[in-house]
């Protein structure tokens, strides 16, 4: 028997699908808070030092944050290329807007303690908030068009052509979505401060949290109702080979009917949602009591919550076509050849452990709260 045949192509297609949403998860755990960070940088921060505590709490972590950014797009390129190639062309302009705000940030953390000048470093203050909001925002946007479906179709040699464009993306459903990703990382990132900062740092910090965490509840409960009532789902129109040739062309897609029905398919998946609320409150209510430890970790599972419902209640769809349903891309039919899925989990189950171990590794060794005083001390040396 050929090694990698030991776990069957439907399995290892459901693990890579899995797999996808942790890294996902752990980019939205890890870098969020960053982005949150930068996004509260010119309200809770308003003297200089300030400034440089809240730049101080994310700067020995932000780079290695990234790392999850990065094993993402590279998952989906060599896990899932037809979703790589559509997604990372149609909405190109999107990614570049992303991209051009991501880089912002390195710049911002490099150069903004590099002169004393007032404007200076009001400039990249800003170039920082910009680095957070903006990519907080479009990948909330982008998750409200894949939950809608995108204009593609597939040619009969799948080759992708992309119909839609930049605005078409900007319509009401997806700014709500991005609305509440934006308000779920400014919650993240206030949980953090919350944590690792005092004073009237901390302070701001947790109100402007707190108001975070309010908006995650509300937006995410009418994405939830408009989703359910508003947006037409997709769903197969005969039986569906789980373990055969990755040709989305062989399958028949309708466009119709309401994504609510997964919850009727599989009832425990309301976990996933149900979490994404207990999580936002129990944020809301850390922040307000001033429990720390509990407001990050609630911040973390109510993340946790809301990503996951989106997979599940797409499953086994990952990227919707409303051009041509027939071309929609999904777990059985998107993803690269068996032997492929098999040794890159063999390398996943090698070096994830690794990462895990030496990201846990850096905060235990970072951890503590980041005060004036440090910042003063070691002027030379931090952000």
């Amino acid at each position: 028997m050929i090694i990698h045949e030991f776990i069957d192509f439907e399995t290892l297609r459901v693990i890579w699908w899995a797999l996808l949403g942790v890294l996902l998860i752990g980019f939205a755990m890890t870098d969020g808070f960053d982005m949150g960070v930068g996004a509260l940088l010119p309200f809770v921060a308003k003297t200089d030092l300030e400034r440089r505590v809240v730049i101080n709490t994310v700067g020995p972590v932000w780079e290695g944050n990234q790392v999850w950014f990065i094993l993402g797009g590279g998952s989906i390129f060599a896990a899932w290329p037809p979703l790589y190639a559509v997604s990372f062309s149609g909405f190109y302009l999107a990614m570049f807007v992303i991209l051009a705000a991501l880089i912002l940030r390195p710049v911002g953390f490099k150069f903004r303690s590099k002169r004393e000048d007032v404007h200076w470093r009001a400039t990249w203050d800003w170039c920082l908030f910009i680095g957070g909001a903006v990519p907080a925002l479009i990948f909330g946007v982008a998750v409200g068009n894949v939950l809608q479906g995108v204009p593609f179709r597939l040619t009969e040699i799948l080759m992708p052509i992309y119909e839609g464009s930049f605005f078409g993306l900007l319509n009401p459903f997806a700014l709500l979505c991005g609305l509440t990703s934006f308000a779920m990382l400014v919650m993240h990132g206030g949980a953090w401060l919350t944590l690792k900062t005092e004073g009237i740092v901390q302070s701001r910090a947790r109100v402007f949290g707190s108001f975070a965490a309010v908006a995650v509840i509300v937006l995410y409960a009418v994405a939830g109702i408009w989703l359910t009532y508003g947006v037409a789902a997709f769903s197969f129109a005969g039986p569906v080979v789980t373990d055969g040739p990755s040709n989305p062309l062989m399958s028949e897609v309708v466009h119709g009917g309401s994504w609510i029905a997964a919850y009727s398919e599989r009832p425990w998946i309301i976990i996933a949602p149900i979490l994404g609320f207990v999580g936002a409150i129990g944020a809301l209510l850390g922040m307000r009591v001033g429990k720390e430890g509990l407001t990050l970790i609630a911040s973390k599972l109510s993340i946790l919550g809301m990503i996951s419902s989106v997979g599940l209640t797409m499953f086994p769809f990952i990227l919707p076509s409303t051009a041509d349903p027939n071309s929609s891309l999904t777990v059985w039919d998107a993803s690269s050849s068996h032997l492929t899925l098999f040794v890159m989990l063999v390398v996943t189950l090698i070096f994830l452990p690794l990462i895990l171990a030496y990201t846990s590794w850096v905060y235990k060794v970072l951890w503590g709260k980041v005060t004036e005083k440090d910042v003063i001390e070691q002027s030379e040396t931090v952000y």
